[in-house]
This record gives structure tokens, sequence and C-alpha cells, in this order.
């Protein structure tokens, strides 16, 4: 029998359970702990970031806006988002700012509900280009039962086609036209495709997940004042905060602003995680302070990685331009539809190495992809420069070209990461803020 006082009469079954999970947590602690964190779409957060999601707003529900709410009780809450949305229309300097949003995906379909009816017209990227699922038939633009039509792509370049991506929107006239992608390695040509795109009535839509933090740190590209009306974004890639999202527009009409709000909530969201909403507003603070830097610091760390992984002799993708301007970096490691990627990724994480595999261009199966997307926003994150991006390199040759067992590989891992334990970049900044895990 469960009692109200403790766990002194609970069954042991249930008990175990309970145990079965702390211990899964606790073990994937320790994996990050000693290893690499190299998946581009994670980051880790500060330690007052991680103390506010953890508190009693976590249970907590606040509908509306700021001091126009459907529930008692939102006094406190009422402070914080007044002054997030304050914040975050500074950070990334427009005059629209919405931080309810429960993730960059959620965004994308609050957006989408907001500038489109069900049977409208869409250009994106697509998938198998780098594209995001919610921007496919499969996800949130699906969701929305829109006709999609994607973007020629130049493979050199690894971005939209430009003269042949204005073609298509001229010739859709897409009631949306969606930029921004998964796989990222280098700013959009935003401004000359957002104006074949204004030409014809179409709303410009950028979505900035993976490039948050580096749009805001001005180390990337500038969506909304380069042609884009609405951008929406994670706030936990680049950007070093919870999980959660963002939706950020260049206009200042009333209605339009009302529209987005709304496909939020009720659209789209009723409770909005009131915890990893302020989580969010002390990341920002954090990031006003110390952004500018992180960013220029992730974009660094990316391409001292991949030309160090290129002369280890890793086939790294967009060699003629620098390889990356983000904090992605794409490596091939076989034949297309190999399932190369998949081996190279597992054998990595056996060396202690957390990374996914993922589709390059002329992929067609993603669970049996040739390539990997790394990121070095966590490594930055905990302290690490351009010289540490020479030995993570390093560890990358001996698992992968040389064939070195991945537990020997390990071991040295663990050694390397033990100087890397405290997160920076953010208040507090001391030996006692320690690992998040």
């Amino acid at each position: 029998m469960v009692g109200h006082n403790g766990a002194w009469n609970a069954s042991p079954e249930n008990l175990n359970h309970a145990q079965v999970v702390m211990d899964a947590v606790s073990a994937s602690g320790t994996l990050y702990r000693e290893g690499l964190g190299m998946i581009a779409s994670e980051n880790i957060v500060s330690p007052m970031v991680q103390k506010i999601v953890t508190s009693d707003l976590h249970g907590r529900y606040a509908e509306g806006l700021p001091f126009k709410r459907y529930y008692q009780g939102c006094g406190g809450f009422d402070t914080i988002e007044e002054l997030g949305l304050e914040l975050a229309k500074k950070v990334f300097n427009v005059p629209f700012a919405n931080i309810q949003s429960t993730s960059g995906t959620v965004s994308n379909i609050a957006a989408l509900k907001a500038l489109s009816k069900p049977g409208d017209s869409i250009t994106a990227v697509s998938t198998a280009d780098g594209g995001h699922i919610s921007h496919a038939r499969m996800g949130a633009v699906g969701l929305r039962d829109l006709n999609l039509s994607t973007y020629p792509w130049d493979e050199d370049r690894m971005e939209p086609d430009i003269d042949a991506s204005a073609a298509l929107i001229r010739e859709v006239a897409p009631k949306v036209a969606l930029f921004g992608q998964s796989v990222f390695l280098f700013p959009t040509p935003l401004q000359e495709l957002a104006d074949a795109a204004h030409e014809v009535g179409s709303t410009v839509m950028y979505d900035g997940a993976h490039v948050l933090g580096l749009i805001a740190g001005g180390c990337f590209q500038d969506p909304l004042h380069e042609g884009a009306d609405v951008m929406t974004g994670s706030s936990h890639k680049t950007f070093p905060g919870p999980q959660g999202g963002f939706i950020l527009s260049s206009s200042e009409d009333d209605k339009f602003q009302r529209r987005l709000n709304n496909a939020v909530f009720p659209g789209t969201c009723s409770s909005y995680h009131l915890h990893h909403v302020a989580g969010k507003v002390v990341a920002l603070a954090e990031f006003q302070e110390y952004g500018v830097e992180l960013s220029k610091n992730t974009v660094a760390n990316a391409q001292a990685f991949a030309a160090a992984l290129a002369s280890e002799g890793f086939d790294v993708l967009a060699e003629s331009r620098g390889y990356t301007a983000s904090h992605q970096v794409l490596t091939r490691h076989g034949d297309l539809d190999s399932g190369a990627g998949a081996k190279a990724a597992d054998l990595l994480e056996q060396a202690g190495i957390i990374t996914n595999m993922n589709m390059l261009p002329g992929d067609t199966k993603a669970m049996t992809p040739s390539g990997l997307r790394l990121g070095v926003q966590e490594l930055t994150r905990v302290g690490m420069g351009t010289d540490e991006m020479l030995d993570v390199a390093r560890f990358y040759a001996r698992v992968l070209i040389e064939n070195e067992d991945p537990s020997s590989v390990k071991s040295d891992v663990r050694d390397f990461k033990s100087d890397y334990q405290i997160i920076r970049y953010c208040f507090n900044e001391d030996e006692s803020n320690g690992y998040p895990l």
C-alpha cells in the first residue's frame, strides 16, 4: 500500500520503476559529463537557468498575455514574461516577440497557422537538402495541409539556387515562402529571394532554430532586416537557453502581431510551460551580457574543427566555401544511402563522442545516410577554443580512420573532458557552477 508520508510502504515494484528512471538519468548525465556532446540541435543551460526550470513555476498556468490572464495567481509570472518580451525585442532588434512557444516546431506550426490557410501553397527547402521535418508534408506543412514546392538546390554552395528558386517563387506565388534549414552551414541568400516573394504577395518566413544564437550575436545573418516578415526559432541550440521556442517579427502592424500571438495561444498552446519561459528570460539576460562573445567563438570553433577534420583526411562538405559559417560541420563517410553515417555515429558513441547520422545531398534514406552533422556549440559553452578543436578532430581520426579500439579512445576522451566541466558565458561564473548533470 502506498502511504502519504513517503516511500516507507510503497510497493517494491513501483519503487523499482522510479529507480530505473533515476539510474538512467544518472547514466545519461555521466555520458555527457565525461564525453563530447556534439549533436547540433543540443546545448546545456546555465546553473541559474537550471534552477529556474525546476522551480514551482513547473506546475503553473498563465493562459493569455501579461496582465491579461484567464487565471488568478499570475502576478509574479506577468513580471517575468513582460521582462522577457522586452529583452527578446532588444536582443533581436525587433518590434514584436512571442516567447511562449514550447519548441521550434511548435513555433513553426503557430506561424503557419497565422500566415496561411489549408490548401495554400508554400515553398521551402526539401528535407533531402537539409530542410527541417516541420517544413515537409510529414510535419507542420502537412498538418496545415499546405501544397509544398521545394527550392532547387545548389549543392556546391549548400544553399537554394538563387535564380532557379526566385523563378520558382514567381511561378508558384506561395502564400508563405519559407527559408531556413536543419542542416545549416551558410546564411541564406535571403534578400534576393525575399524580393521575389514580396513581388508576388508572399509572406517570408525564416526558421532560425539552429542559428538563432548566432543571429542574435551578429555572427550569421539578420533575417528580419534582410526581408523576412517572421522568424521562428528554438531557445536551446545555438541560443543557450532551456528547451522552447520564439516567434519574432519585423512588422509593427497591430493586427499582424495579434494573429501571431493568437496562433500560439490559444492556437497551439494552452499551458506554455512557465518554467521554461522563465528560463528563457534568464537566458536572454545572460545572452545580452555574453552572447556576442559566445557566438563568435562558436563559429570560430566550427571553422577550426572542420579544417582539422579535413587535415585528418575526412571528407568535409563545402570545402570551396570554407566548410561552414555556423556551428555545424558536415562529413561524408561512405557511399550514398550506405549507412556509413550511422556506423560512424555508433563507433563514435562507443568512444564517448555523441553525434548524429544525417542525410547529405544525394541520400534518400534517413535511417541509412552517408553523413554526420556535427555541432560545436556545447563544447564552446564549456570553454573549449580553436586549439581544442584540433584535439577533438584527432579523436575522430583515431576512431574512424585509424580504426583504434573505441574503448581506448573513450578513456582519453574522458581525461580530456575532465578539464572542461564548468559552464561558461553565464552569470556567477566560478568553480561552484560545475556541469549541469
